[in-house]
């Protein structure tokens, strides 16, 4: 049961793999879609011309994002730290949000001020705050590897929101995708330590 259990880890690594696959092929059935420049919701938003191909790539990316953080949520609680516990909590709560939220409020392209996309941007702020918050709490409270990675995560998400607010807008979407692939990276790796069985393993001596 705990090898089976450990197993679903690897929907981490699957749901890394449905996104990129969305972010970088579904632009194909975006005519004049360019990636330096738009965000990558524009690709899935309602009635953009990639809006089927996007959700068919990134079909795994929900369901598996939430598979993954919550069985690392329940192999956390035998943690001690309680900051950790905290983190992964956090974390968990966050991909919840983000699956759930983004489905519920999908961006619609072609309008910039609408109920569902001042919602989207809502789920957005909420996804956001909740992903530092838990990436801060893990790399204070990680051993060295994982703290590693919860850092260069923090970084990245970091440099999205300021590379997108004093930069050009040439390169918004560039900066964009510092963001929304932090947190996917690092749902894979907390994944592979839970396939690993080195959950218990990863919080400060």
């Amino acid at each position: 049961m705990e090898k089976t259990f450990r197993l679903f880890g690897l929907t981490g690594v699957l749901a890394l793999i449905s996104y990129s696959a969305m972010v970088v092929l579904s632009p194909l059935a975006y005519p004049g879609y360019n990636w330096l420049t738009m965000a990558v919701s524009e690709l899935s938003a309602a009635g953009a011309p990639s809006e089927v191909v996007a959700n068919q790539l990134n079909a795994l990316f929900g369901p598996c994002s939430v598979v993954c953080s919550t069985l690392v949520f329940i192999a956390s609680r035998n943690s001690s730290v309680k900051t950790f516990r905290a983190g992964i909590t956090l974390f968990t709560l966050m991909e919840w949000i983000c699956t759930a939220g983004y489905e519920m409020f999908p961006w619609v392209s072609g309008v910039d001020i609408c109920f569902q996309n001042i919602m989207h941007l809502v789920v957005t702020a909420a996804v956001v705050i909740l992903s530092l918050l838990s990436l801060i709490l893990l790399a204070i409270s990680a051993e060295k590897i994982l703290r590693a990675w919860a850092i260069a995560a923090l970084i990245a998400m970091v440099l999205g929101p300021i590379g997108t607010a004093l930069l050009p807008p040439s390169v918004f979407g560039l900066f964009e995708r510092f963001s929304t692939f932090s947190a996917v990276v690092f749902n894979a790796v907390l994944g592979i330590y839970l396939y690993k069985g080195k959950l218990d393993k990863v919080v400060l001596k």
